[in-house]
């Protein structure tokens, strides 16, 4: 197959910082839509894919899933988009698109296994996917999204990964006016949560550690913060809620939260992964009918609802734009939670 070369950002090993490389791209086949990337935003899975916190990195690794940009080239079958209309990327970029997951829009839950934008396998090339930390990117049209012409296009970036993991759940429980939704943790994720419940029509309750994050979330929409350490708050509002979408990446106890659903509420976990310490109390879910469960992106289908209704309701991320050179010292802020609340690249500084 036909290949070029472009310039990139990636790491060729875990404890290496990542620097300037080149990376081939397929030209674009039939189906394919090629896209320069103007805008890519940063997630904690960039980080912890090219340090191999999940193992199975492969090297050299170039992250990024958060990617808009300018249609630059079609295929001769793409109906989807043309050269210089905006478009996006998200986390995935193929699926076995026969199995009943496929089929039914959730390319998320392919039981094949999706191939990820990066660290995925490349059925073109014969080798790994390449993120968005670079100049272009290829992608079949059915895995390429319209953007809304009315959204900035550096706060839309984070819709595609960070919107779509907090969007998915909410669509799936249903959550609309009159429903009551709790985010546990204020970051990347769960600000996106609380745009997107109150967009949604529901009453929106952050848990909080501290006092500190009050106003923040209070200006995104939260109608209430809850202070988790407090014991009489969390016992005010046990029973309360319908939803809780739990953001925090590190492990937890999510005892605490599951108390304080509705009868046949579900806290839903979206930003971690491993084991839970201590153990889950079964008590509160079997006499409640209560749930614990996980969720991950979205389809394609789906994601592209997100981007609509964020089009009609305005809704895009809160951002710091950075350049490509300043991507190490990112990861590093990132592990102090130090921004509010996603980073996003301006790819122009590539070209630098």
């Amino acid at each position: 197959m036909e290949t070029k070369n472009i310039k990139a950002y990636g790491t060729v090993a875990s404890d290496a910082p990542l620097k300037q490389m080149n990376i081939g791209r397929r030209e674009v086949t039939a189906k394919d839509i090629e896209i320069e990337i103007l805008y890519c935003g940063v997630c904690h899975s960039d980080l912890h894919t090219a340090r191999n916190d999940w193992g199975g990195t492969i090297y050299p690794a170039v992250p990024g899933h958060e990617i808009v940009g300018r249609v630059t080239k079609v295929g001769n079958e793409v109906t989807k988009l043309k050269a210089g209309d905006f478009a996006g990327v998200g986390c995935l970029v193929d699926s076995c698109r026969e199995c009943d997951s496929c089929r039914h829009d959730l390319e998320q839950y392919c039981l094949t296994g999706f191939t990820g934008t990066y660290n995925g396998n490349d059925k073109h090339m014969g080798t790994q996917t390449f993120g968005g930390y670079s100049e272009k990117v290829v992608v079949d049209e059915h895995f390429v999204l319209k953007l809304p012409a009315s959204l900035d296009l550096a706060a839309t970036a984070p819709l595609l990964c960070a919107g779509i993991t907090t969007w998915s759940p909410l669509r799936h429980w249903n959550v609309g006016k009159g429903s009551k939704v709790a985010v546990v943790g204020l970051g990347g994720l769960g600000h996106m949560a609380i745009k997107l419940a109150k967009g949604l029509g529901a009453e929106v309750t952050l848990f909080s550690r501290t006092p500190g994050k009050t106003k923040d979330a209070t200006d995104l929409g939260a109608d209430a913060v809850v202070i988790s350490t407090d014991p009489v708050r969390m016992k005010s509002v046990k029973g309360t809620f319908d939803l809780i979408l739990d953001t925090v990446p590190s492990m937890h106890d999510v005892n605490p939260y599951v108390s304080t659903l509705n009868i046949s509420g579900t806290l839903v976990l979206v930003g971690y992964l491993g084991g839970l310490e201590p153990i889950l109390n079964t008590v509160p879910m079997i006499l409640g009918r209560k749930s614990v469960a996980g969720s991950v992106i979205g389809g394609i289908a789906e994601t592209q609802e997100l981007l609509d209704f964020c089009g009609r309701h305005n809704i895009v991320s809160e951002i710091e734009i950075i350049k490509i050179q300043d991507i190490n010292e990112a990861y590093e802020r990132m592990l102090k939670s130090d921004v509010h609340y996603r980073f996003v690249i301006d790819m122009a500084s590539l070209k630098a």
